[in-house]
């Protein structure tokens, strides 16, 4: 028999969605037929798949021990002794990380273990903020992601209860994310809202983008306001309204002005003169705001900013972040 005593992390959850992640080598089939036979149990009495564990619960599992093995395949985490990190806030809750463009936020095919997740899971392990035999489901996650070549401001989680805040603020758009690019050309309005259809295409990894609704598109909204443009090119600040992958690579690419950089949405022989292979794009501003009072509220209303960018000083000097 095996007993989990739930803690503070790991509380809140539904028992089949805690026993996912700390017994990974329990096929779900199996869990659910010995939760049916009481051989899964908390507090020593039977409990049902969706039972909201709660801190101080006490989850005993009657199974055979080869399910308790540990994974082969060890932690990325445990393989980085320097974390490399820009560190934009910090508290106890959540970490903001400036990731730099280049980067990916988790494991690709390419098998990289120096991922921004396991910096951040190498950084909080090294500074005593988290340790992983103390914790039986969590680990510190991140809350939003950013392309590879995309820098900027990505958040992450320190515990289950942010986690779960952050996620939700996500899914109800009240965190407002700000992005600066550099396009070609000058678009036609100094500011607009565009509105967009965008269905992605899986083997290309690509999005296509229309400008009426098409089977399998869906809905894309941002808002783009100009702040300079010289030599034919323009810096530019963009709000998502909605979050769809490639979004503003590909909305402004369809009005006639693609990143600079951008190889998927615009076209090589015009990045090739300014030696840019990459879309010079940064997540460069972050503004929280909540819709109910949460253990994240002290957040609410406070905006973050990365106000040193490369491309920015390069290709706009004269231009202040503010």
């Amino acid at each position: 028999m095996r007993e989990f005593a739930i803690a503070k992390n790991d509380s809140g959850q539904r028992v089949n969605k805690f026993l996912e992640k700390a017994v990974p080598l329990l096929p779900g089939g199996m869990m659910h037929k010995y939760i049916r036979l009481k051989r899964i149990k908390v507090n020593g009495k039977r409990t049902d798949a969706s039972y909201k564990l709660q801190e101080g619960d006490l989850l005993q599992l009657y199974i055979n021990d080869e399910f308790f093995e540990s994974p082969k395949s060890e932690e990325s985490w445990k393989k980085i002794e320097k974390p490399a990190l820009d560190v934009v806030y910090e508290d106890e809750n959540i970490l903001l990380a400036n990731k730099a463009p280049g980067m990916v936020v988790h494991a690709d095919e390419s098998g990289s273990p120096n991922t921004l997740i396991a910096n951040i899971q190498a950084y909080l392990y090294r500074a005593g903020e988290w340790n992983p035999a103390s914790e039986a489901s969590f680990a510190p996650a991140l809350c939003n992601r950013i392309d590879r070549n995309t820098g900027g401001i990505v958040i992450a989680a320190k515990t289950a209860e942010a986690l779960r805040i952050l996620n939700d603020a996500i899914k109800a758009r009240t965190l407002t994310k700000k992005y600066l690019c550099v396009v070609l050309g000058m678009p036609p309005k100094k500011q607009a809202t565009l509105e967009h259809f965008l269905r992605r295409d899986e083997n290309q990894k690509q999005v296509e983008v229309f400008d009426r609704p098409v089977s399998g598109a869906k809905t894309a909204r941002m808002t783009y306001r100009v702040l300079a443009s010289q030599n034919g090119l323009s810096l530019v600040e963009c709000t998502l309204l909605t979050g769809r992958p490639h979004q503003i690579r590909a909305q402004m690419a369809h009005i006639g002005h693609p990143l600079l950089g951008d190889g998927k949405y615009g076209r090589n022989e015009k990045n090739r003169p300014y030696g840019e292979f990459g879309q010079l794009l940064y997540s460069y501003k972050l503004r929280f705001s909540f819709e109910e009072e949460n253990a994240l509220s002290y957040l609410d209303g406070r905006e973050f900013t990365v106000r040193d960018i490369g491309f920015v000083r390069k290709y706009f000097p004269q231009y202040d972040i503010k």
